[in-house]
């Protein structure tokens, strides 16, 4: 579609926790957006959702070839996304999919391999905090060489807290550990991040390491990993799930010019130089303020606008964004058990 003063329809496929509590206020919030449809097989999930006067249903099918949904936004676990994103493309639907792109580079080449490159554009890989202003910031402060150089970087994410009385987001934490380790479903945002701050050359692992803090758990919950960029940058990763407190999650980069830190939970960013400190922070809070920004661009592509992101490359990321991602979690995983 190309028409700026229509609505963009979009289906929302995938009603569980990302696309209910974080994909589903963004359609209904955005004034350029028409939630058509809100596609979820489970019973339970659909049972939670209050979207008047928009269809609820079960099966893709039932939409599948309706022409006049013109976008799908696909919030699916990655064991499914791909086989999904690929049937909206090949119908010539736009398509806004969640990360990871799929649970291996095998996977994704497999579901995406011989699509036309006409289609595989129409493809949006849901790198959603990507778009917050800070991490835009933050790549220009280094692209700029404000910061110095070579760097130490330096990044934390602990999230997805052990919580005995949530049941139901136990169960699905340990499903999602059975189809890999944390660093190949939290650690996409990280790999991702790291290309819009970096630039796209391919990171070195020198170590890497992973360890179970319970028993019972499928694969081990916490992973960390030491990096190094062709420019000399060194990147020490720390990722993990289930511990039963929080633990400070952020951003850091230092260099001869300054240091600069981003809080993982607020996207507030800080940059310290010689003479002066400079703050950041974003309004309204991180998911509603980054799943807004992702939108606007899903939009922008369905409409055939371009949109520039930091250092002149594009703000949407493409398939061979997701499945660079993918490279960099899988050769961390590879590297973790080895050394368990």
């Amino acid at each position: 579609m190309s028409d700026a003063t229509e609505p963009v329809r979009v289906a929302l496929v995938g009603a569980g926790d990302i696309g209910r509590a974080a994909h589903l206020p963004a359609l209904l919030a955005h004034p350029a957006v028409e939630l058509a449809a809100v596609v979820e097989p489970a019973a339970a999930a659909r049972a939670l959702l209050d979207v008047p006067g928009v269809p609820v249903i079960a099966e893709l099918d039932a939409i599948a070839d309706d022409e006049a949904i013109d976008a799908w936004v696909v919030a699916t676990p990655p064991w499914v996304t791909p086989r999904l994103a690929r049937h909206g493309l090949e119908r010539g639907r736009f398509v806004l999919a969640e990360k990871p792109i799929a649970t291996s580079v095998k996977a994704a080449r497999a579901a995406f391999d011989g699509l036309a490159p006409a289609l595989a554009a129409r493809l949006q890989v849901g790198f959603t905090y990507r778009h917050d202003p800070a991490v835009e910031r933050l790549a220009e402060l280094i692209a700029s060489g404000a910061l110095g150089g070579p760097l130490q970087v330096r990044v934390v994410v602990y999230d997805e807290l052990d919580d005995p009385a949530d049941g139901e987001h136990a169960a699905r934490l340990r499903a999602t550990l059975a189809h890999g380790l944390p660093v190949i479903h939290e650690g996409a945002h990280v790999a991702d991040w790291l290309r819009v701050l970096l630039g796209p050359a391919q990171l070195d692992v020198e170590h890497a390491w992973s360890l179970r803090t319970l028993p019972d758990l499928p694969a081990d919950n916490l992973c960390g990993a030491s990096l190094r960029h062709p420019r000399g940058h060194r990147v020490q990763l720390e990722i993990g799930w289930l511990l039963p407190a929080e633990v400070a999650s952020e951003i850091t980069i230092r260099g001869a010019g300054g240091c600069a830190s981003i809080d993982i939970v607020t996207f507030a960013l800080r940059v310290a130089g010689r003479a002066a400190v400079t703050d950041m922070v974003g309004t309204g809070d991180r998911t509603t303020r980054c799943f807004g920004r992702q939108l606007d661009r899903f939009v922008a592509l369905c409409r055939g606008e371009p949109v520039a992101g930091p250092n002149g490359r594009s703000a949407i990321p493409t398939l061979a964004d997701g499945i660079a991602a993918l490279d960099l979690t899988e050769r961390l995983a590879r590297r973790m058990e080895r050394t368990r």
